[in-house]
C-alpha cells in the first residue's frame, strides 16, 4: 500500500474514532499499523480518543448549527458550543502547509509544559538510559516527561522529513523502516506524554500532546474545526470561573464593586483565547487581557476602620483565591484547552471559602458570647 494510501485511510478511521469512541480499536490499529508499520496500543488509542474529543457530530443548539459562520460585526464567525468564536481562513491543505503547522504547533506545546522537557530527538538514547535507571519515583516521573519530550522531537523531526521528501516527489512506502519508527516513537511518547505537567505544575494537558501528530493525520480544515471547539470548551470554563467568583464575593462587604472586574477580566480572555498570534489584533487583544487582569488583582478590599482578626483573615484568603483565579484563566487562554482538574479544585476551593464565610457571623458571635461568659465568670 503506498503511504499516502496508508495514511489517508488511517486518517480517515482515526476521525472516524474521535467521532464515536465505540469504532472496534482493531480497526483502528490495523490502519495504524498500514500508516506507521507498527500497532498502537489500546492505552495509547485511548490516549488519543481523550487527547481529540473534538470531531464530534453536527448538533443543534437554540436552532444553530454547529460550524454555522455569519459575519457579526463586519468580523467572520463561527459558531460551537454556545460561542461566537472568530473564523481564520484554512490555509491550504498541502504538503508545506502541514510541515509549518506542525512546526508551530511543536513550539506551542514545549512553551506551555514544565521546563526542562524539550529534549532534543538526537539525545534520545541518552534520555532513555536516564529514564530506565531511575528508581525514585518523582524523579522517573520527570525522567518520563523528559524522554517524552525526545520521543516527541524525533516523531516531529521524521514527519517533518518526510513531509519535505514528499514534496520532491519521492515515494517512501508504508513499510519503510524509518516510517516503522516513526509509529513507534509516536506510540511511546503519546503513553509517556501522561507524566508531563502544564508549566503551572497543577495538571498535564494531553490535548496538547497529540496536536502536532492530529495535524499531520487530518485535512487542515478538520483540525481548523478541533481548534474551534477546543476554543470553545476554554471560554466555558473560563465562564463557570467568572460565575463561580462573582458568587463569592458578590455578597461581601469587603469585595462590593470586584464584580464588574471579573467580567471584564474573563471577557478580555475570551478574546485572547480566540485570537491567533499571527493576528494584527493581537496587540490589544493580549494588552486588553494583561491590564483588565491587573486591574482584578489590584482591588483593595474595603474593611471596617479596626477590623477584627478573623475580617482580616477571610480578605486576604479572598484576595488570595482571586489571584490563583487570575492565574488559572491565564493558563488556559494561552494554552486554547480546558484544565478540568486544575478548574474542579479551583471551584472546591471556593465553595469551601464561601462555606466558611457563610459560618463566620455564627461563629464571631459564639466567641464574643464565650468570652463575655469568661470575663462574667473571672
Amino acid at each position: 500500500m503506498e503511504l499516502a494510501t496508508a495514511i489517508a485511510a488511517f486518517a480517515s478511521l482515526l476521525r472516524q474514532y474521535f467521532v464515536s469512541v465505540n469504532i472496534h480499536r482493531i480497526a483502528f490499529a490495523e490502519a495504524a499499523r498500514l500508516a506507521f508499520g507498527t500497532t498502537l496500543t489500546s492505552k495509547a488509542a485511548s490516549t488519543a480518543s481523550t487527547t481529540s474529543r473534538v470531531l464530534c457530530p453536527m448538533k443543534e443548539d437554540f436552532g444553530i448549527s454547529v460550524g454555522t459562520q455569519r459575519t457579526i460585526d463586519g468580523q467572520r464567525r463561527v459558531y460551537y458550543d454556545g460561542y461566537w468564536i472568530k473564523a481564520y481562513e484554512v490555509p491550504a491543505d498541502t504538503l508545506t502547509a502541514k510541515k509549518r503547522l506542525i512546526e508551530a504547533l511543536t513550539r506551542r506545546l514545549f512553551n506551555h509544559v514544565e521546563h526542562g522537557v524539550n529534549i532534543p530527538g538526537t539525545r534520545l538514547d541518552e534520555a532513555r538510559r536516564a529514564f530506565d535507571a531511575e528508581t525514585e519515583p518523582r524523579r522517573k516521573r520527570v525522567k518520563g516527561a523528559m524522554l517524552a519530550g525526545a520521543l516527541f522531537n524525533r516523531a516531529a523531526d521524521v514527519f517533518t522529513k518526510v513531509v519535505e521528501v514528499q514534496t520532491l516527489g519521492i515515494e517512501i512506502r508504508s513499510d519503510n523502516a524509518l516510517m516503522r519508527q516513526c509509529g513507534q516513537y509516536l506510540q511511546e511518547a503519546l503513553e509517556l506524554g501522561q507524566m508531563v505537567l502544564h508549566r503551572s505544575g497543577e495538571e498535564g494537558i494531553d490535548e496538547l500532546w497529540g496536536e502536532p501528530f492530529k495535524a499531520f493525520a487530518f485535512p487542515i480544515e478538520e483540525f481548523y474545526k478541533s481548534r474551534y471547539i477546543k476554543i470553545a470548551q476554554t471560554m466555558r470554563t473560563i465562564d463557570r470561573i467568572a460565575d463561580e467568583l462573582a458568587a463569592t464575593f458578590a455578597g461581601m462587604t469587603a469585595f462590593s464593586g470586584i464584580e464588574p472586574l471579573i467580567h471584564d477580566c474573563v471577557a478580555a480572555a475570551k478574546v485572547k483565547c480566540e485570537t491567533l498570534h499571527t493576528d494584527p489584533e493581537i496587540f490589544d487583544a493580549w494588552a486588553a487581557l494583561v491590564v483588565a487582569a491587573e486591574k482584578l488583582c489590584g482591588f483593595t478590599p474595603r474593611m471596617a476602620r479596626s477590623p477584627s482578626l478573623d475580617e482580616q483573615f477571610r480578605v486576604a484568603q479572598g484576595i488570595q483565591l482571586i489571584a490563583m483565579g487570575k492565574d488559572l484563566i491565564f493558563h488556559m487562554t494561552r494554552a486554547r484547552v480546558p484544565m478540568p482538574k486544575s478548574t474542579r479544585d479551583y471551584v472546591e476551593r471556593l465553595q469551601q471559602f464561601r462555606e466558611r464565610t457563610a459560618h463566620a457571623p455564627e461563629v464571631a458571635a459564639w466567641l464574643r458570647t464565650s468570652m463575655a461568659g469568661a470575663a462574667y465568670r473571672t
